[in-house]
């Protein structure tokens, strides 16, 4: 199955740059161990965006934070998604747990990711092929191909 990844735009360039001056700026201790940043575009085109807690017994991702942060400003639609590594790792992909909440919350937000020809951005039900949709209303049911 081929993954359609769709080039950057300037918007998405913003939002990468937001989300890089979020963890530049909030780096825990000297070491940043694991710190990184995130930011997502409203379709109001707002700005909103989250750092991790690390801690050796887990924490949010950033990215579940920056889905929190735009929550509580009243963001419903989400357009697009990044996560940038502290100390210059750059563009990060999300884990498995962000990716199955995004399906759910935001079925048509684009992540922006590395892929093979490099930075670029993909709709979400894309990275969760054959997944399981949940949502607080009807609770688990298979996801099916058409417009979502």
């Amino acid at each position: 199955m081929r993954i359609p990844v769709q080039d950057l735009t300037a918007a998405d360039h913003e939002l990468i740059a937001y989300a890089r001056g979020i963890v530049d700026a909030n780096t825990d201790g000297e070491d940043g161990v694991h710190t990184v940043g995130a930011a997502v575009r409203a379709a109001d085109g707002s700005l909103h965006g989250g750092i991790n807690v690390y801690h050796f017994t887990g924490g949010p991702c950033a990215e579940l934070v920056a889905l929190g942060s735009a929550r509580a400003n009243g963001a419903r639609e989400l357009t697009a998604i990044v996560a940038v590594g502290n100390m210059g790792r750059g563009v990060i992909g999300p884990c498995g747990r962000d990716r199955q909440v995004l399906f759910d919350y935001h079925p048509r937000i684009r992540v922006i990711l590395p892929t093979p020809q490099g930075l670029g951005s993909i709709p979400i039900r894309d990275l969760l092929p054959l997944a399981t949709a949940w949502s607080p209303d009807e609770g688990s049911v298979p996801f099916t191909r058409g417009p979502v």
